[in-house]
């Protein structure tokens, strides 16, 4: 369900209702609607009992949760199939191989009215079909949380890069959404959630992703409670590929980064990091978040004002590591001290022709470990996921 609103999408997990309302049983002789209407079948043999069914939802309910569970049982016979439409899609569902059930496959839309229809015979193979009708509870944008997820559809990244969710309203269950929320890859590999806050949740496998690994991501929130009477607004699909594993090895002591690509060093470039005491670089795991082939730089948007200040236009192959505004980049004011000293504001300097090779090779989610600060990168800041054990990590899921 979203401002485009999904028609005939069909969950992978079903969310069990916290409160069905009262079941409603058509049993009245004859009767080819669930509890009355359509009254043109044929009245039975007083020895024969008629196709009969119950439903999870009243007839004619109004107001029905979004996130109830949509069920047809027969009471008398079995069912052959129901079809439930509603202008926003049908709901799909399956039959139970004893045909004495329906369950559906995909949660309810807002504001909705849904007819559902169940045929089936009776004991003694009398054709009938039941009808039911409901409307769904309306929701408001503010009752209603978007996940926006990366990597994008499609994209090719590094073997550092996690899974990120975010969403515009908070999860204050979050274990009922986490139970949607799934990461598959081939080749598979061990992996968990961990939430930062309720707006934001990331996905890590145990170690490194594998080069040429294929991902899978499904957020199926669609109509799932979020707490505080918000719902899931729109459930998200995307696969992304995992490239070559690039791997950059940053010592700050001796000015140096050594650039590996699939194990094999490529490269080892003289840099400038930041200088101490004030701008030390962080020590830690980065992971590349972005890239800018030319990007304005204007210490005021870190908190750098009076002597320290500067403001220069059009840095060259920028690419930011942190929240907190480290970045790597082209330095041709510091190529005196690269290889030398740590003359930079925090971020990672280097000349304009090494940084215009690394970044053309570089791609979000590659792996940036620097070592030789006493100042530790942060888990929050940016992709900062690899700054804890697995063990660490996993307990930030909601379901540990």
């Amino acid at each position: 369900m979203s401002r485009t609103r999904l028609t005939g999408a069909v969950a992978l997990l079903l969310l069990a209702s916290g409160g069905l309302s009262a079941c409603n049983t058509d049993d009245v002789p004859g009767a080819s609607a669930v509890a009355g209407g359509d009254t043109s079948a044929a009245e039975p043999t007083p020895d024969a009992t008629p196709f009969r069914v119950t439903s999870s939802v009243q007839r004619g309910a109004s107001d029905v949760p979004v996130d109830t569970e949509l069920t047809v049982t027969a009471s008398s016979g079995t069912i052959s199939s129901v079809q439930a439409t509603s202008p926003a899609g049908d709901v799909a569902g399956k039959v139970s191989s004893d045909g004495t059930s329906w369950r559906a496959t995909a949660r309810l839309e807002p504001g909705t009215t849904y007819v559902v229809k169940a045929s089936g015979q009776s004991a003694a193979g009398d054709q009938a079909t039941r009808r039911l009708s409901f409307s769904t509870q309306s929701l408001t944008l503010d009752e209603q949380t978007y996940a926006s997820v990366a990597p994008l559809d499609g994209e090719t990244v590094g073997v550092g890069m996690p899974v990120i969710v975010r969403f515009d309203l908070p999860v204050t269950d979050r274990a009922a959404f986490e139970k949607h929320m799934t990461v598959t890859s081939t080749p598979a590999q061990p992996g968990t959630w961990h939430w930062l806050s309720d707006n934001e949740a990331h996905w890590r496998p145990k170690k490194y992703w594998r080069a040429g690994t294929d991902v899978h991501v499904d957020v199926d929130v669609n109509s799932v409670p979020a707490g505080n009477g918000i719902y899931g607004q729109e459930s998200r699909q995307l696969d992304f590929h995992v490239g070559d594993a690039h791997i950059y090895r940053v010592d700050a002591r001796t000015h140096q980064m050594k650039v590996f690509s699939n194990g094999k060093l490529l490269r080892t470039i003289p840099i400038t990091t930041g200088k101490q005491p004030d701008f030390t670089t962080r020590s830690g795991v980065k992971v590349i978040m972005e890239k800018f082939e030319s990007k304005d730089m204007n210490s005021e948007t870190v908190g750098i004002t009076g002597a320290e200040a500067y403001n220069i236009a059009g840095v060259k192959w920028a690419m930011r590591v942190t929240n907190s505004g480290e970045f790597i980049h082209a330095a041709p004011w510091s190529v005196g001290s690269q290889g030398y000293a740590n003359v930079s504001h925090g971020c990672t300097g280097m000349s304009t022709e090494n940084a215009a090779w690394l970044y053309a090779m570089s791609r979000r989610g590659d792996v940036v470990d620097y070592t030789g600060t006493d100042r530790p990168m942060t888990l929050d800041n940016g992709y900062g996921d690899w700054n804890e054990s697995f063990r660490e990590y996993r307990q930030g899921s909601a379901l540990a």
